[in-house]
């Protein structure tokens, strides 16, 4: 399906060019994080239950996980312009009838989302505290939101993914492993239980870079595990075969 393109934006094809998705440098673009949460993900009941995505951007992640959920996705997100072109690609996709943008701040879905109804939550939150006026007014508005804890920070997330999930249901994050112990500080605070953590490497034997982590909702404090690690890109600085794979959706289950 044609969509009209508005300045400055493209279209990116992923999952075998079976994903379209409208990026702008000027307003937002997602990062390989979105596209290694999606993957990280796995929606229990083979998806068939509501999944939530917090803080959805340009509604990568909707839109890298449709394919692996058989019930409806709901991505929150608060920046007008962003949700506006995630509907654009929904559309374009034509997974209209599967995934639904809110343009809401996530203290305020639940009048449209009962509490305790969702299988799954995602989010790929705000990664940077805001420690002064000056960092944030270095980027665009809308890379500054997305990036720092301007309108969300990780108790609010936290907080509202305890909300919006069942019982025993699982909540996925990605973000920044310098941040790891106030991460699971607010994970324990909003009860849900560190299950599984995965790190990601630039390159071998750098420092991580990103954390994948996977939590439940009033999970006991045992059973924790350490996934083996991803490295994302070769000594020349290109991708290693695993993440072209992740791109690729060679790795995704049908």
């Amino acid at each position: 399906m044609d969509v009209e393109l508005k300045p400055g934006e493209r279209i990116d094809m992923l999952y075998q060019d079976q994903v379209h998705i409208i990026q702008s440098k000027d307003v937002f673009s997602f990062s390989l994080d979105a596209v290694l949460l999606a993957n990280f993900a796995n929606p229990r009941k083979n998806g068939r239950g509501l999944t939530v995505d917090l803080g959805s951007g340009n509604g990568a992640i909707p839109l890298f996980m449709a394919h692996k959920v058989q019930g409806q996705i709901v991505g929150v997100e608060i920046q007008p312009e962003l949700a506006e072109m995630a509907r654009r690609s929904v559309s374009m996709n034509q997974l209209e009838d599967k995934i639904t943008i809110k343009n809401e701040d996530m203290r305020d879905i639940f009048s449209d989302i009962r509490p305790g109804s969702a299988d799954t939550v995602v989010s790929n939150p705000p990664y940077f505290a805001v420690d002064s006026e000056k960092t944030v007014m270095k980027e665009d508005e809308h890379y500054a939101i997305a990036r720092h804890e301007i309108k969300a920070d990780l108790t609010l997330v936290t907080k509202t993914a305890n909300k919006l999930l069942k019982n025993k249901a699982h909540f996925y994050m990605v973000h920044r492993p310098d941040r790891l112990f106030e991460i699971l500080d607010a994970l324990r605070a909003a009860h849900l239980s560190p299950k599984k953590l995965q790190f990601v490497y630039p390159k071998p034997n750098s420092e991580a870079n990103i954390v994948l982590i996977d939590a439940i909702k009033d999970g006991d404090g045992t059973g924790a595990r350490i996934l083996p690690p991803i490295i994302t890109h070769n000594p020349d600085g290109s991708y290693r075969q695993e993440i072209l794979d992740i791109y690729e959706g060679k790795n995704q289950d049908d």
